[in-house]
């Protein structure tokens, strides 16, 4: 099945242009079905490619999906149009009242800061506490993932002296779990952060699992049950190129590790995580349609 996006949204072509089955807003209407009402919460500086990643993954999948791209309500973006912005976007404030089959929430570059110094962080944790009673399940990633196991669990994030950057391997620690199923042993994973969370700072007792680990940048994969979420730190939704875009941005502070062939920032990547991306999205959009209520007003009062 497909993603439902809206007709003039700029991912479609690209999605299109992929063989991503895309359905129009008026042909989505003429289904009999209940799609998955999915929101992205979109923290990223370049919203249009981190909503056209994520829209790519979700659209692999054999479900109806309604994409919904949320923003922070009072923060402006300065990387991405405005006019895109008020098309496409609806700010928190005004879907705090409706229900959500799930919501992922992206990174954003905010990792250096203290969280309380994050301008929009009293609306972050107002939206983290939201996603309690109005959302099913929860997606979490980068930034995104260490603001919600510091808010839900009191876990800090830690800086590195180096940006940890490449595609790393990460072993799979738990086979049979819904969320890695499918999944090989041992399979890459881009990564793009300046701090980390610690496997050894998250306490006991509170139900969190660890699920995905690499020895070279630590955690990669939290189970977090008991608030319905899932906390990626690391980018299987990234595009091949997205850390070759992120060495020129930075002109070559850094050279991602175990990216380029023979480290060699001339030679073209090899995308060896893009069907890590479908089946870990695949299985927590599965978890989410085998879960979720068929009446969308019954989510949050189980």
């Amino acid at each position: 099945m497909p993603i439902r996006i809206a007709d003039t949204l700029p991912a479609r072509a690209t999605l299109e242009a992929e063989g991503v089955i895309v359905m129009a807003e008026t042909e989505a209407a003429r289904q009999d079905i209940r799609p998955l009402r999915i929101a992205l919460l979109n923290l990223m500086p370049d919203k249009i490619t981190t909503e056209t990643q994520i829209a790519r993954v979700l659209g692999a999948t054999p479900l109806q999906i309604e994409f919904e791209l949320l923003r922070i309500s009072d923060h402006v973006s300065r990387n991405t149009a405005a006019g895109h912005i008020a098309e496409f976007y609806r700010p928190w404030s005004e879907v705090q009242d409706e229900k959500f089959d799930g919501l992922i929430v992206t990174g954003a570059p905010v990792e250096t800061m203290a969280y309380t110094d994050v301008t929009y962080w009293d609306e972050m944790t107002r939206i983290l506490d939201w996603s309690q009673t109005h959302v099913h399940r929860v997606l979490t990633l980068c930034w995104g993932a260490m603001a919600a196991l510091y808010h839900f669990h009191g876990v800090d994030k830690h800086g590195l002296p180096a940006k940890a950057s490449g595609v790393f391997p990460h072993s799979n620690l738990v086979p049979a779990s819904p969320w890695l199923r499918g999944l090989p042993d041992r399979f890459d994973v881009p990564v793009s952060r300046w701090s980390e969370v610690r496997a050894a700072d998250l306490p006991a007792g509170r139900g969190l699992t660890v699920l995905a680990h690499s020895d070279e940048v630590g955690l990669c994969l939290v189970d977090d049950p008991a608030h319905h979420a899932l906390h990626m730190l690391n980018h299987l939704e990234y595009d091949t190129l997205t850390l070759a875009h992120e060495f020129s941005r930075d002109e070559g502070a850094y050279v991602p590790r175990h990216y380029f062939p023979g480290d060699d920032p001339s030679a073209r990547p090899f995308n060896t995580w893009r069907g890590n991306g479908h089946i870990l999205f695949g299985n927590w959009i599965n978890e989410v349609y085998q879960t979720t209520p068929f009446d969308r007003a019954e989510i949050g009062t189980r």
